[in-house]
C-alpha cells in the first residue's frame, strides 16, 4: 500500500510539472501568439455608475486596470500619464470608478508566469469628448418618467464655475452649440452652481414635449465647450416628488478620503432656504425621518448653499456618518433628511510619511464653486505618495501657527509640505515679517518634534480676478510681500519653488489659466503642483 501511496504521489508530482512547464512555455514562448491579441473596450453606463467590458483573452488569465489621469506637460521631466488606481480582476469586466476629470484605463493581461499582452492599451473614459460637453446621469424615459419637480443631474465640467440650463419645447435648432435655441427655447438660467438642480416643471406640463440641455461656464459666464445633447423628459403629474436633497457623490475621484477638516455636498433642493448638516458616530436611529438624530456629535446650518465646512478636525480613527435635510423660509424641514453618507479616518498605528498643510490652497477646492471634497481640487490627489489633507481653509499663516499643536502633533507626520500665507497677501494690515514669523514658528515646532517641514513658495496671485470673484480688493503691495516671504522660504534646507509655474505671460499675476478667482489653482494648477513635487522627491526623508 505504502508503495501505490508513493507511486501515487509521484505521478501527481510529475504532471503537476509537466503542467507547469506546457504552461510556462506557452506563456514564454507564446505559442498561441498571445502578444499579438487586441484588447477591446466597451463602456455603458447607468445612473452615473459605468462598467468597462472587454474582449476575453483566449487563455486563463487575470486582469489589471490601472486608471490614469494626464498630466500637464507643463513641468519638465514629468511622465505623460499620473496613476491614480490600481485593480485585479478575473473577470472581463471592470466598474470604472466615478471621476471628474478626464482619465485612461490600462489593462493588462497576466498568466502564471507573467504578463501576456505586450502592448499597453489606454483607454479613454468616454464621457469627456471634444469639444467638453456636459452628459446627462439621470434619463426620463417612458419607462423611469419625472416627477413635475425632478433633479437633473449631469457629469461635471472640470473648471466649469456654472451652469446655464435650457428647457425647451423640442429639439434644439443645432445640437452642440453655444447659443440658446431659438424656435422651441421655454426658459433658461444661469443659476445653477453645481452639477444638478431640482427644477419646477409644472408651469410646462402642457407642452406636448420637453427638451433640456446645460452647458458650463467660467467665471466671466463665457462657455466652456458646447451644449449638451438634448434630453426628452417624460412627466408623469402623478409621480411622488423627490422630497429629500439628493447627495453629491456622482463625480468622486478614486480612492477618495475626506481631508481632516471634512466638507459636505449635495445638490440643491427646490425651495429650500438653508440646510442643517449633522455629523454622527454612529448610523441615524431612523433613515430619511424629519427629526434630528439625539446622539449627533456636531450639527451646523448653511444658507443659501449646497456644500457645508466641518469646522472641527475629524482625525480620530472610525466611521463618520452625515446627512442634510433642507429647510424652508418658515423653519419648517422641506420633506425629510437625506441618505445617509459614511467616510473613514484610517488609524495611523505608525508615523504617516506625509502630510500637507496650510490654508485653502492646501484644503483644496478650485473654480470658485468646488469644495474641498472634489478631490480633483486637491493637489494630493495627484501626488505620488499618500498624504494626509490637514489644509483648513480660510487660514491666515498666524492661524495655522496656531493650530499646529492640534492638527499636525497628533499625527506626526515624517514630512510636512507647509504652505500658507497667500490670504495674508490680501490683508494690508498683514506684513511679510509678520508671515515670516509665523512660518519660522511652524519651522521650529516641526524641528522639535522631529518632523521634515518641507516648505512650499507661495504662488502669485491675480487681484482683478479676485475682485470678480470675491468683490473684496487686494493690498496692492502684494508682489513685494510674496517676494519677501518666497525669498525666506528659500534660505530652509527643504523647500519646493512652486511661484515660477504659476505667472501669466507678463510674468505679472496668477495666469487666470490657472486660477479661476485668481487666488486658488483649479485642476491644471494643483496638478502642476503635484507634479513640481514628484519631481523634487530628494527633498523628503524616507
Amino acid at each position: 500500500m505504502r508503495k501505490i501511496i508513493v507511486g501515487f504521489i509521484t505521478f501527481l508530482l510529475l504532471t503537476l510539472c509537466f503542467t507547469a512547464l506546457c504552461v510556462f512555455l506557452t506563456e514564454k514562448t507564446d505559442l498561441f501568439n498571445l502578444k499579438n491579441f487586441k484588447i477591446e473596450a466597451t463602456f455603458t453606463e447607468e445612473n452615473g455608475r459605468m462598467t468597462m467590458d472587454w474582449t476575453r483573452y483566449p487563455y486563463p488569465c487575470f486582469y489589471k486596470v490601472d486608471v490614469y489621469s494626464k498630466t500637464t506637460g507643463k513641468v519638465p521631466n514629468s511622465p505623460e500619464y499620473h496613476r491614480l488606481k490600481e485593480e485585479y480582476t478575473f473577470e472581463n469586466n471592470y466598474d470604472v470608478p466615478t471621476t471628474a476629470i478626464p482619465t485612461y484605463y490600462k489593462i493588462t493581461a497576466y498568466g502564471i508566469f507573467g504578463k501576456l499582452s505586450s502592448d499597453e492599451i489606454f483607454v479613454a473614459n468616454p464621457n469627456y469628448n471634444n469639444p467638453i460637453r456636459p452628459i446627462p446621469i439621470y434619463k426620463y424615459t417612458a419607462d423611469n418618467p419625472a416627477s413635475p419637480i425632478p433633479y437633473l443631474v449631469w457629469h461635471s465640467i472640470p473648471d466649469g464655475v456654472l451652469y446655464e440650463l435650457e428647457l425647451l419645447s423640442g429639439p434644439p435648432d443645432e445640437e452642440n452649440t453655444i447659443t440658446l435655441s431659438t424656435t422651441n427655447h421655454l426658459m433658461s438660467t444661469q443659476k445653477v452652481f453645481t452639477n444638478g438642480i431640482q427644477i419646477d416643471l409644472r408651469p410646462y406640463l402642457n407642452q406636448p414635449r420637453l427638451f433640456w440641455r446645460v452647458r458650463a461656464l467660467n467665471l466671466r459666464k463665457e462657455p466652456i465647450g458646447v451644449f449638451s445633447t438634448a434630453e426628452q423628459i417624460m412627466v408623469d403629474s402623478s409621480k411622488p416628488i423627490p422630497n429629500k436633497p439628493l447627495l453629491n457623490n456622482f463625480d468622486v475621484m478614486p480612492g477618495f478620503k475626506q481631508p481632516i477638516y471634512p466638507v459636505f455636498h449635495w445638490i440643491p433642493m427646490y425651495g429650500a432656504d438653508r440646510y442643517e448638516v449633522e455629523l454622527m458616530a454612529q448610523p441615524p436611529v431612523e433613515e430619511n425621518n424629519t427629526v434630528a438624530t439625539p446622539h449627533r456629535a456636531w450639527a451646523k446650518t448653511v444658507t443659501d448653499s449646497f456644500s457645508c465646512y466641518d469646522e472641527y478636525p475629524r482625525r480620530y480613527a472610525g466611521k463618520y456618518y452625515w446627512r442634510v435635510r433642507a429647510v424652508n423660509l418658515k423653519g419648517e424641514t422641506i420633506g425629510v433628511f437625506s441618505d445617509t453618507d459614511t467616510f473613514e479616518v484610517e488609524n495611523h498605528l505608525t508615523r504617516p510619511f506625509a502630510a500637507a498643510f496650510g490654508d485653502s490652497i492646501t484644503h483644496g477646492g478650485g473654480a470658485v464653486s468646488f469644495s474641498p471634497c472634489s478631490m480633483q481640487y486637491s493637489y494630493t490627489t495627484y501626488l505620488d505618495f499618500p498624504a494626509i489633507n490637514i489644509g483648513r481653509s480660510g487660514d491666515t499663516s498666524k492661524m495655522s501657527l496656531d493650530r499646529f499643536d492640534n492638527d499636525v502633533l497628533p499625527i506626526k507626520p515624517v514630512n510636512l509640505m507647509i504652505l500658507t500665507g497667500s490670504n495674508c497677501l490680501r490683508d494690508s494690515y498683514i506684513t511679510a515679517e509678520m508671515v515670516i514669523a509665523d512660518l519660522e514658528g511652524i519651522y521650529q515646532k516641526c524641528v522639535s518634534n522631529d518632523i521634515r517641514p518641507i516648505m512650499l513658495t507661495l504662488p502669485p496671485i491675480n487681484p482683478a480676478n479676485i475682485m470678480l470673484a470675491f468683490r473684496t480688493p487686494t493690498d496692492p503691495n502684494w508682489y513685494s510681500k510674496m517676494v519677501k516671504i518666497n525669498a525666506y522660504i528659500k534660505t530652509k534646507p527643504y523647500y519646493i519653488d512652486l511661484e515660477p509655474y504659476f505667472y501669466d505671460s507678463t510674468h505679472t499675476f496668477m495666469d487666470p489659466a490657472f486660477a479661476n478667482d485668481g487666488l486658488h489653482p483649479d485642476i491644471m494648477g494643483k496638478m502642476i503642483m503635484a507634479e513640481v513635487i514628484n519631481s523634487h522627491k530628494e527633498v523628503f526623508k524616507q
